[in-house]
C-alpha cells in the first residue's frame, strides 16, 4: 500500500510539473509570461494543493523547469521558484478556505517578483509599479482562473485525487 501511495504521489507531482511547464510555454508563445506585465496561465494551477499535497513539489519543480527553459537569470530561477513554493505551501495550509486559498501565491509573487524584475533584470518601472502589475496578473491567474479550475476539479476530485 505504501508503494502505491508513493507512486501516486510521484505521478501526480510529475504530471502537475509537466502541465505547469506546458502552460508556461504556451503563455511564453503568446508573449504573456514575463516582464513587468505578466499573465502566467500556469499560475492557475497553484490552486491544486487544495486537492493533493503532491501539487506542492509539482508546482515548485514545474516553475523551476519553466524558468530554466525560458532562460531566466539565476535569481529569477531561484526566487521565482521559491515564490511558487511558498504560495503552494500556503494554499495547502488554507485548503479548507475556498476564497483564501488563492491568496498565498498572489502574495508570494507580489512580494518577491518585483524585486527580481528590478534587481535581476533591471527593468525600469519601480517596485511599487511591479507589485501592481504582477499582482494584477496573479489575481487573474490564481484568483480568477484558479477559482474556475477549483470549481471544475471539485466535481471530480474523488476520481482525480485519491
Amino acid at each position: 500500500m505504501k508503494n502505491q501511495t508513493n507512486t501516486r504521489f510521484l505521478t501526480q507531482s510529475g504530471a502537475i510539473a509537466a502541465v505547469y511547464v506546458l502552460l508556461t510555454m504556451l503563455a511564453a508563445a503568446l508573449g504573456l509570461d514575463s516582464g513587468a506585465v505578466q499573465l502566467r496561465l500556469s499560475e492557475a494551477l497553484t490552486i491544486l494543493p487544495v486537492f493533493t499535497p503532491a501539487a506542492v513539489p509539482g508546482l515548485f519543480i514545474g516553475c523551476l523547469l519553466s524558468n530554466l527553459l525560458a532562460g531566466g537569470v539565476i535569481w529569477d530561477v531561484i526566487f521565482g521558484s521559491l515564490a511558487t513554493l511558498l504560495g503552494a505551501i500556503g494554499t495547502r495550509l488554507l485548503r479548507k478556505k475556498r476564497w483564501l486559498a488563492c491568496l498565498p501565491p498572489i502574495l508570494a509573487n507580489v512580494l518577491i517578483i518585483p524585486f527580481v524584475l528590478t534587481y535581476a533584470y533591471g527593468i525600469p518601472g519601480g517596485i511599487p509599479w511591479f507589485m501592481f502589475t504582477v499582482g494584477m496578473g496573479e489575481v487573474l491567474s490564481c484568483g480568477l482562473l484558479g477559482q474556475l479550475l477549483w470549481s471544475t476539479l471539485d466535481k471530480h476530485k474523488g476520481q482525480l485525487f485519491k
